[in-house]
């Protein structure tokens, strides 16, 4: 059986993305991405909340994250599930989970500077060589 690893979501950025190149020279940018979520409680009161997600990009498609977003826009971003590890200064060693960026829908352009167009911009990561 096939299995398949596949995220979707629509939410605006948390921060501002942070730009970086790898080791290898390939430019890298990672963002937060938050989503909201409400339900009602057994007594009918209204709750809210709302999580965070780590999104990093790759190459291109990294480049256009950091050239284009920006606090407070709105994506809608599909990419995969990837687990990883690190050793803290204490030693230990601590999980987390971040999205790879495959494809982006950029839902409202926001120039630096404030003013907002209405403009609906996809980008796909292109195939690696």
């Amino acid at each position: 059986m096939r299995s398949l690893n596949r995220m979707m979501l629509i939410g605006h950025l948390a921060a501002d993305p942070d730009v970086r190149k790898s080791e290898s020279d390939v430019s890298v940018t990672t963002f937060p991405v938050a989503t909201n979520r409400d339900w009602k409680t057994s007594d009918g009161t209204k709750k809210e909340a709302v999580d965070y997600h780590k999104v990093v990009a790759f190459r291109g498609l990294a480049d256009v994250c950091s050239n284009h977003l920006v606090k407070g826009t709105p994506v809608f971003l599909e990419g995969r599930l990837q687990n990883n590890n690190y050793e803290g200064k204490d030693g230990k060693k601590y999980f987390y989970t971040e999205i790879v960026l495959d494809n982006l829908n950029i839902l409202s352009y926001r120039k630096k500077g404030g003013s907002v167009e209405v403009d609906v911009k996809e980008v796909k990561e292109s195939p690696k060589k």
